[in-house]
Parts: C-alpha cells; structure tokens; sequence
C-alpha cells in the first residue's frame, strides 16, 4: 500500500507496466490508516523529504506479544461449533461460533510487556520532547485492555498530558499534519501497525524502508537493531543473479551498526565502541551527501559500490577523529589506500556487472562463491583484508 499510494495509486501488472489500482483491505481496525493517508496525499500531495519530519514508533512487541508468537494458537476448524478459552478454574474467557474451514487464531500480550513498552514509549517521548501518541482505539476490545494499563502508569508517571490516546485513523490524521510541518511525532502502537507505519511513512517519504533503522530494546537489558524491506529481496536476489547487479540498499544496516556499537559503548563503558559508532553516522551521512546509494540498472553503481565508500568514509572519520589516537593512527593508513585506489576500485566493481552471477544456490549459496561475487575488487579485498 504505502509504495502504490507513493505512485499516485499506480501498481504493477502482470504485464509488468504501471496502471491505476483499485485496493481492498479486509481489516476494519487498521485500513482506515491507509484512507486517511491516501486523503492526505490527495490534498497536500507527496512529501517532501527536505522539509518533513518524521514518524518514530514504540512498538509492543516483547515475550510473543499480540500477533507474533501465535501461531501455536492457530488452528484451522474441523466442524461447526463453538470455540472456547478456558481458564484452569474452568471459568470460559471468550468464546467465538465458528464453521467448518474457519481459521481461528488467538492473541494475548503479558502485564511485564506492556509495562515495559509504556515506559518506552515515556522515555523516547522525554529524549525527543515532541508529539508522542498512542494508536489505540477505545472502542476496539483488544485496545480497550491495554489502556486499562496505559492511562493508570502515564498517571503514575506524571506524563499523562504529554500523551494524546487517538484511533488510528485520527492519530494517522494528526501525524501527517506534525510531519508536513516539519516536526517529529513518536507513534506508540501495537505490533501489526509497528509494522505498517515502519513501511508507510520511510516509503511516502524516501520511497524505500530500507533506511529505516529499528532499535528493539531488550527486556533484560540487551538490544536488537535492524533494517526494512525484506519483502523486496527476493527481486534484488534474481537480478543479481541474472545481471550481477544488486540493488539492495545497506543504508538502513550502516545505521544499526552505528547505533549497536554505541550501544555497546554505553552498556559496557566501551570507549573504543562508542568512537567507532560515532564514526559510522559520519561515513552514513556521507553515502547520503554524495549519493553513492545503488541504481536500479546493471551499469549502475552497486551495493558492493556503497559498501566500498562506506568504507571510505568510515575510516577516513575514524582517522580524523581526535578521542582516540590508537584508532586514528590505525585508519590513517587505511583511509588513504582507500582514496588513492578510488578509481581502480569502482572499475574492479563494475566490470563484473552484466553478466550472471554464480552464488551456488539461492536458499542454500555456496559460502566461497558467494564472497567471490560480492567482493569482486582485488584491490579492495588487497587493502581491508
């Protein structure tokens, strides 16, 4: 949806060209997300990456939480009947009529995650002192739950006012107007729409959530940090098969490991880590100031290409950085390899391409041959090993 809506309400045929779409989402709870994004590209048109903000999200996600982790709670209905949820004391929960063929699926999320993702949501809301709404819709029952837990440690936590509680369909409303005034709004959901909004917005806005990064903060103190747009791998996969070109985009990887070696600095009191993060948010914004993310085409620069200059980059701040000299003096040599060899490098990288690639499987690749196709540039590999 967020990439149809992006193009005007065109998608791909299956001949392959663009035409216009008629959509149907079969969800009550959540497809008036996307009408009230559609409406609000209708009467404001595109986003403007120069000048929008940004939506961040707070998901509920930990210990299996609504919809992920229920697929043991699945079940596919032999006969007419009545299915039940049963406490131990024998007290029946819900119930639900059902027929014979029905899909029946079961949801919960725990106390301990909620309580963890209300605070989240209250200490991202302090870091960024902007907009913070929770998506939940009081009229829906499974929503209705969850605030018996939210409104009661918001209270508690004396932020009550800092938070608005809307539906989805008015919190959509509402983000839009805070982005498309160049403002930040965090988004505190539940896990289906973590889900869409970390697609909707990045793709309205940059056309991919392959920039988007993901900070999953873990609930005994760890943390998970990982990039969008798995579902269009698969394509990217053939055409480097076909082609050796390979568009993926890394920027989003780039980010989490900035943000994952910070985190270790802060954790684990690691100076050396917290340097080395900092410099990847340099050698990223330096992907983006001189444009070296992949093409689409064969003949274009590749992700091999934005891996090469994330390198660059990379070791050129580290080598400029004055926190820690060891590692300045580590990657001063490396930087002006890299610079030099430039040239030579980006030739290396684009003489393979055009030609198939020969991975040694697709769901199982050959590990050597793999790393012969994307490390195609002898001098490259010469200097960074």
């Amino acid at each position: 949806m967020p990439a149809l809506i992006r193009a005007g309400g065109k998608g791909w045929g299956p001949d392959g060209k663009e035409a216009d779409t008629n959509c149907v989402i079969p969800d009550s709870s959540y497809a008036p997300v996307y009408a009230a994004s559609i409406e609000d590209c209708k009467a404001n048109g595109a986003l403007d990456p120069s000048t929008a903000g940004t939506v961040q999200n707070v998901g509920l996600m930990a210990q299996k939480a609504e919809e992920y982790g229920s697929h043991p709670t699945t079940f596919e209905i032999p006969h007419d009947g009545t299915v039940r949820m049963v406490l131990d004391t024998g007290d029946v929960i819900h119930e639900h009529a059902v027929e014979a063929g029905d899909i029946w699926r079961s949801a919960s999320t725990r106390q301990a995650p909620i309580e963890d993702w209300v605070q989240l949501a209250i200490d991202r809301q302090a870091l960024e002192n902007c907009e913070a709404i929770f998506w939940l819709d009081e009229t829906r029952a499974h929503d209705a739950e969850l605030l018996k837990y939210v409104r009661p440690l918001l209270d508690k936590a004396g932020v009550s006012a800092k938070f608005q509680i809307l539906d989805p369909e008015q919190a959509t409303k509402v983000s839009f107007a805070t982005i498309r005034a160049g403002k930040t709004s965090i988004a505190v959901t539940g896990n289906v729409l973590r889900d869409y909004l970390t697609d909707l917005f990045p793709i309205l806005e940059l056309g991919t959530s392959a920039k988007m990064l993901s900070i999953v903060k873990l609930m005994q103190g760890g943390g998970l940090f990982e990039t969008g747009a798995g579902g269009s791998a698969p394509k990217h996969v053939e055409q480097l098969l076909e082609e050796n070109h390979l568009r993926w985009d890394s920027l989003g990887e780039f980010c989490a490991l900035g943000e994952s070696l910070k985190f270790l600095g802060q954790v684990k009191g690691n100076k050396k880590a917290h340097v080395l993060g900092a410099a990847v948010d340099a050698a990223t914004q330096g992907i983006l100031d001189h444009d070296k993310s992949p093409g689409r085409k064969v003949g274009q620069p590749d992700n091999r290409d934005s891996h090469f200059y994330f390198a660059l980059y990379w070791a050129q701040a580290l080598a400029a950085q004055s926190e820690d000299a060891e590692l300045a003096a580590h990657f001063a040599p490396i930087a002006d390899s890299l610079a030099a060899a430039e040239d030579k490098i980006v030739a290396e990288l684009a003489a393979v391409q055009g030609k198939p690639a020969d991975t040694g499987g697709y769901f199982r690749a050959n590990p050597a041959k793999t790393a012969a196709v994307m490390r195609p540039s002898a001098t490259l590999n010469a200097i960074i090993g």
